[in-house]
This record gives structure tokens, C-alpha cells and sequence, in this order.
């Protein structure tokens, strides 16, 4: 009886993992096989025959390589800025407390949380455009009208979770860095950051996969085919491509690889950035 009951939770766990995998396998499976037939004959089965070309009609003819730099030029850089900006700012509410205004830049950094983005959609559109007979370049209709939005949408999110982490960290660290002769700037760049990787590590990647999957502004804010990212991109392929399901899934398996790789080789900084920082050094 007792080892029945220590087995049940590895009965779930193993039923949630097939659930999980299984729609990765039917589509992995069906992006390598021939063609429609193949996958309405044995829609669960290993292919009999690798069909290879289907990812390189899906990269080159249906452009779903350009699609796939546009949204990883895009997210990568959004992630970044967005690290740069929320890191120094949680050093400075957490780490600068004899500044006056660090508590009121928190509160005010939380404000952005109670806000959803949908609702900015329309404020966005209007902004850009007053932007644009200011300075005298268009934004709307380029990657500029999808950089700053994710970038400053992220913010709030990264400095409550880079927040969190830099409380964690020792003060005596700090003092012993001061007593060495570092000022601010140097207690951030050569102290702080190196501890916060693994923190950074994880809102990277989370902010990452937010703006990689973020599908209303880059819809709205983009027009022209060339600089479509790959969500909006996909809807335009599935379009075209809707009775050739083998190379549909060889597109979807493109959107989802990206994600996976950058999980499967950071997986170990991911778990101590989300659990180190509710540990009190």
C-alpha cells in the first residue's frame, strides 16, 4: 500500500509528460514525412521515409526564414535592453536605498504591472505617430514600433524579479567592495551583475519567449511582408499552406526550436535564478 502511494505521483508526472510531448511528436513526425497521405494513413507513427526537403520548402519558398530573423533579431534585443534598463533599476531600489525617491520608483515600476498591454494598443498607435512628425522618420511600419513597446513592457516584470534577487545578496559584499575603493558604478558592473546571472538568466529568457510569441503588436504595427516576425508570419503560411500539412508542421517546428535550445542549454541557470533569490544569503 505504501509503495502504491509513492508511486502515484510518478503515474502523473509520466501521464503529463505524454500529454505534453505527444503533440511536439505528431508534428515532428508528420514535418519529415512525404506528404498528406503519409500522415492520414499513420497520423502516430514513425515516418517510414525522412522527407528533409519539407523543412527547405518551408525556409526558402514560404519565407519563413526571413520571418524567423525579424522575430530573433527582435526578441534577442528587446531582452537584452530590457535587462539593461530593469537591472539598474532594481540596484537602485534595492541596493541605493539612501536615495529619496528608490521606494516611489518601485511603487510607480509596479503600477505598469496593473496595466495590460492590449489596452495600450491604441495610445501606442497615436504616440508613434506624434513621434514621427517630431522626428521626422517613421516609426509604425518598422522594427522601432515593436523594440520599445517590449522593451518597456517587460520592465515592470524584470525589476520586481531582479528586485527580489539583489535583496538576497549579502550587504557585507557590498561594503567590502566600498571599503576597496568601488563607487556605485563599479559595485554594479564588477559586484552585482556577476552575482545576478542567474536571475538574469531567467527574466532573459521569459522576456524572451514573451516577445518571440507576441502576435497583436507585431499584426497591427507591421505592414510589410519583409519585416513581419514569425508569429504573423505564420498565420500567412498556414494560409497559404493549409493542405500541406507536412510542411505546416515543419514551419511550427521553426517557431518552437529557438525556445527549446535556449531552454535545453540555460535549463540549470533558469531553475536558480527562479529559486535563489526567496533564500536569503
Amino acid at each position: 500500500m505504501r509503495s502504491m502511494k509513492k508511486s502515484i505521483p510518478h503515474i502523473l508526472l509520466l501521464g503529463f509528460l505524454i500529454v505534453t510531448l505527444y503533440p511536439f511528436l505528431f508534428v515532428l513526425f508528420s514535418s519529415i514525412k512525404s506528404d498528406n497521405q503519409a500522415i492520414a494513413s499513420n497520423p502516430f507513427g514513425f515516418p517510414s521515409s525522412f522527407h528533409f526537403e519539407n523543412y527547405y520548402e518551408a525556409w526558402v519558398n514560404a519565407k519563413i526564414s526571413v520571418y524567423f530573423l525579424n522575430s530573433l533579431y527582435i526578441s534577442t534585443l528587446c531582452s537584452i535592453a530590457t535587462i539593461i534598463f530593469a537591472s539598474m533599476g532594481a540596484f537602485a531600489i534595492t541596493r541605493m536605498r539612501y536615495l529619496k525617491i528608490s521606494k516611489a520608483l518601485y511603487q510607480f515600476i509596479l503600477i505598469g504591472l496593473l496595466i495590460p498591454g492590449n489596452a495600450l494598443l491604441l495610445p501606442i498607435f497615436i504616440m508613434f505617430n506624434k513621434m514621427e512628425g517630431v522626428f521626422g522618420h517613421p516609426i509604425l511600419g518598422t522594427h522601432m514600433a515593436l523594440i520599445l513597446p517590449y522593451t518597456a513592457w517587460a520592465i515592470p516584470f524584470t525589476v520586481i524579479i531582479l528586485s527580489a534577487f539583489m535583496r538576497s545578496i549579502p550587504g557585507e559584499i557590498e561594503e567590502a567592495a566600498v571599503m576597496d575603493g568601488l563607487r556605485a558604478k563599479g559595485v554594479f558592473t564588477k559586484i552585482i551583475m556577476p552575482i545576478t546571472i542567474p536571475a538574469l538568466v531567467t527574466v532573459f529568457i521569459i522576456n524572451f519567449i514573451g516577445n518571440w510569441n507576441e502576435f497583436i503588436l507585431a499584426n497591427f504595427f507591421i505592414s510589410t511582408d519583409e519585416l513581419r516576425t514569425l508569429p504573423v508570419g505564420m498565420v500567412g503560411f498556414r494560409d497559404i499552406y493549409n493542405t500541406n500539412y507536412a510542411q505546416m508542421s515543419a514551419g511550427i517546428v521553426f517557431s518552437i526550436l529557438p525556445v527549446m535550445i535556449i531552454y535545453a542549454v540555460l535549463q540549470k541557470q533558469i531553475i536558480e535564478g527562479l529559486t535563489a533569490g526567496g533564500v536569503k544569503g
